[in-house]
């Protein structure tokens, strides 16, 4: 089971020098770019009440600049309270994908746990770490022999177990099994003792989200939607004590179209003249939503967007 005191103690090994020990270092406080001098600010997030955890997903990761934006933001959010870190990373791999590196990069930064969704097999390398790995997951409605486990238990540094699971929705989406069965299969897997339960809802549809929100609600801590790239405003605790938002948003370039450079997008939605859409670089911003719960009881108390600006290029 992965365990978040390894990235908060600095357990974690990678060879001095190399990129891994160069992110790991400098996520630990995030720094923000004011023309040439950076500066660490805080997050405007509340302090948590005593006995609080706090857990934070970051919203789908796009491209290099997604990745470097995500990875420095680790040390703020640690800073900030948050005892576990959860990262959609299905878009890390220049728009599609995650490449096994950029799985290590993200662990090595501190990122506890890691979802994907509908791009999980756009880099065929990926099934190495899905298969082997203990804190990266499937979407728990993809078929049995899809690579990849149907849901994962990380704790934080105090010994407390989170069951992270990921969903795909059906609404304008690729055809997958039925989200609502498979959240019923893993819950009745997960142990009691397991009171922490996060849902990564990756779906278009904000119906497909709301209507899953409210059929977990009580039974789960968090239903957090990603895969739009497009943050909602609608965060809220529904009444059996679920924490709900049916978008994260983007962690990427934010003077784009969904992450893409906007150019080749507007020619092509113009003329259906084909063209490669590349990841824009300008206003890197991570987005991400934090909520706190109650360990014994697993009901979510508090929840909160998060949106702050990263320079990819410092």
């Amino acid at each position: 089971m992965w365990n978040s005191k390894n990235w908060a103690s600095g357990d974690l090994q990678t060879p001095r020098g190399s990129l891994a020990e160069n992110i790991m270092r400098s996520s630990r406080s995030l720094i923000l770019c004011s023309k040439k001098t950076w500066i660490a600010m805080p997050l405007d997030v509340p302090k948590k009440a005593v006995g609080q955890l706090r857990v934070v997903l970051i919203g789908d990761i796009v491209g290099k600049p997604g990745m470097t934006a995500a990875c420095a933001a680790v040390g703020m959010l640690r800073e900030a309270g948050c005892d576990l870190i959860v990262a959609n990373a299905e878009n890390a791999a220049d728009g599609a994908g995650l490449t096994v590196k950029q799985y290590e990069q993200l662990v090595a930064a501190g990122i506890d746990a890691i979802t994907l969704g509908d791009h999980i097999y756009k880099k065929r390398e990926i099934e190495k770490a899905l298969r082997s790995q203990s804190n990266i997951v499937k979407p728990a409605n993809f078929p049995d022999k899809a690579p990849g486990r149907d849901h994962c238990l990380v704790k934080t540094a105090d010994g407390i177990p989170i069951a992270i699971m990921s969903l795909l929705g059906r609404v304008f989406m690729r055809p997958v099994n039925c989200p609502f069965e498979a959240a019923d299969r893993v819950l009745a897997e997960l142990p009691e003792s397991v009171r922490i339960r996060v849902v990564d809802m990756h779906g278009e549809a904000t119906s497909d989200k709301q209507a899953m929100g409210y059929y977990l609600d009580g039974r789960v801590t968090a239903v957090l939607g990603t895969h739009t790239h497009v943050p909602t405003a609608d965060e809220q605790i529904l009444p059996g004590g679920t924490a709900f938002q049916c978008d994260v948003g983007m962690t990427g370039p934010y003077r784009s179209i969904l992450g893409r450079e906007i150019e080749p997008v507007l020619r092509t939605t113009l003329t259906f003249d084909p063209n490669t859409f590349h990841v824009a670089t300008e206003d890197v911003r991570v987005s991400a939503t934090w909520f706190d719960a109650d360990p014994l009881n697993g009901r979510a108390t508090q929840i909160g967007r998060l949106q702050f600006p990263v320079d990819p290029k410092r």
